[in-house]
């Protein structure tokens, strides 16, 4: 037959690609006709293109800010006025199990005060966003798995403490795409270098690769810094769309002999992505182009640097923003917590407060979700020194993964509500309590997402970010 043009690769087909495009490949068509659409499945031949959820949620996009190392939720957003009672004395409870050897109670150096109609009381840290506590959840019984660092980050993350799992992030990414294909859908911003277990906190598991977050260290200013190999110096972006042709070419032979192979699939997809950011990448991030009276709102320094740039990112159609208060874990203070904790609420708190307001005034906050929290909380004891820890200091707390508290904004969560409580010392969620599978059940139902469907298969089973667990705290939903 003439009129088929002549490729010079169906001569050196191998048995495997022989049959693959021939019965094979009609009993696959077969097969995916047969099989159960997913609402994650794409629209069109890019991953990232939107698409819907099973139902109607409220929630668009999400600001994540994670404060790295466990914050005090004794010194925060859970006032418990009877350690006063009980300072520089052990506490009457027979549950108080930690990880290093506590002494006796600690109160909170921080002043509470109630705020707003719904009178929710709030410490001094946290000024500027008690002013917005009408709009805010504070979940007040959360609760995870262990008090370490490692498995508590990646449980709160990616909704397992052990094996490598998506990232919630990336599961929301997988599930509704993006609204910007010249952006990543899913960007982490941490300043001064990875925090503990790295990018494994934004990783995208067995999903493929472009769900994975982009990391920005947003410890630099300028754009050049911030993202990498943003601007060629050799090429202008005509002869890099010639040179970026080519490549995919290559490329697209070499993935039709490998079989959709994922890794080569998400590589193909970075390049095209890297190119296209090059111009809505360099304005995002770029904060000199807001108004003055919007940066002054939001503070100086680099925590509310990244805060606004996370604003600018959703308003470009990045789909979920986490933004680190940097490297290590700044709020793990076994010691001097007084001090340390001051400090890090100063950097952050007016920002936290600019943000909330900022997204209301454009009208934002409706369909937007702000997650405030760490990956535990603190002893409502003092932490004892042990031998190279905590200088001989007794003004710290140790880490606490039986009762915390975090809280949520916007994108259809009730505010001016608080949910659940912890013991009268704080120790331990008693009422309502709120494990971190259910937390994230609720988070994806606040997007339309049934936890239990949005599924994707994987070595013979179908994965979801709560595994077998989780139960949607509609409390919380308003």
């Amino acid at each position: 037959m003439k009129h088929h043009p002549f490729n010079i690769e169906n001569a050196f087909l191998t048995r495997r690609e022989f049959l693959s495009r021939s019965g094979m490949g009609m009993g696959a068509l077969g097969l995916a006709s047969i099989l159960p659409q997913t609402a994650a499945q794409p629209a069109s031949l890019s991953p990232l293109t939107p698409r819907t959820a099973h139902s109607l949620g409220k929630a668009k996009r999400v600001i994540h800010l994670f404060m790295n190392g466990g914050p005090s939720h004794v010194d925060t957003f859970d006032p418990k006025p009877l350690l006063q009672t009980y300072a520089g004395k052990l506490l009457p409870t027979k549950n108080l199990k930690t990880e290093r050897k506590t002494g006796a109670a600690f109160p909170s150096p921080f002043q509470f005060a109630k705020h707003g109609q719904s009178g929710i009381e709030v410490s001094d840290l946290f000024p500027h966003v008690a002013e917005s506590i009408d709009d805010i959840a504070v979940i007040r019984s959360m609760h995870a798995d262990v008090p370490n660092h490692e498995p508590s980050l990646l449980l709160m993350n990616c909704g397992e403490a052990r094996q490598i799992r998506p990232s919630l992030g990336s599961w929301l990414t997988y599930g509704l795409g993006s609204e910007n294909q010249n952006l990543p859908g899913f960007i982490a911003m941490c300043p001064g270098g990875y925090p503990i277990q790295e990018s494994q906190n934004w990783q995208s598991g067995f999903l493929p690769g472009v769900y994975q977050g982009t990391y920005i260290n947003t410890k630099h200013t300028s754009i050049e810094k911030l993202i990498e190999h943003i601007k060629s110096d050799t090429s202008t972006q005509s002869e890099q769309r010639s040179q970026l042709d080519l490549l995919q070419q290559l490329n697209q032979r070499h993935l039709l002999r490998r079989q959709k192979d994922a890794q080569l699939e998400a590589r193909i997809q970075s390049f095209e992505l890297a190119y296209r950011m090059q111009i809505d990448a360099t304005d995002a991030f770029d904060v000199s182009r807001e108004p003055e009276s919007i940066r002054k709102m939001y503070g100086e320094g680099t925590q509310a640097r990244q805060i606004l740039i996370a604003r600018r990112l959703l308003e470009r159609g990045v789909r979920f923003v986490q933004v680190w208060h940097g490297a290590g874990q700044p709020w793990d203070n076994h010691d001097d917590i007084e001090i340390n904790h001051r400090k890090l609420a100063l950097q952050c708190d007016q920002a936290i407060g600019a943000l909330l307001k900022d997204l209301k005034q454009r009208g934002m906050l409706d369909d937007t979700l702000v997650i405030w929290g760490g990956e535990f909380g603190r002893t409502p004891t003092v932490e004892l020194p042990t031998p190279g820890s905590n200088a001989g200091k007794i003004n710290g707390r140790d880490h606490n993964h039986y009762g915390f508290t975090m809280w949520m904004a916007g994108g259809g969560v009730k505010g001016g509500y608080v949910h659940g409580a912890t013991d009268e010392f704080g120790f331990q969620a008693v009422e309502k309590k709120v494990h971190v599978h259910d937390l994230h059940a609720t988070i994806l139902k606040l997007f339309g997402f049934d936890h239990e469907k949005l599924t994707f298969r994987h070595a013979g089973r179908d994965f979801r970010l709560t595994d077998v667990h989780g139960n949607v705290v509609e409390e919380l939903i308003a």
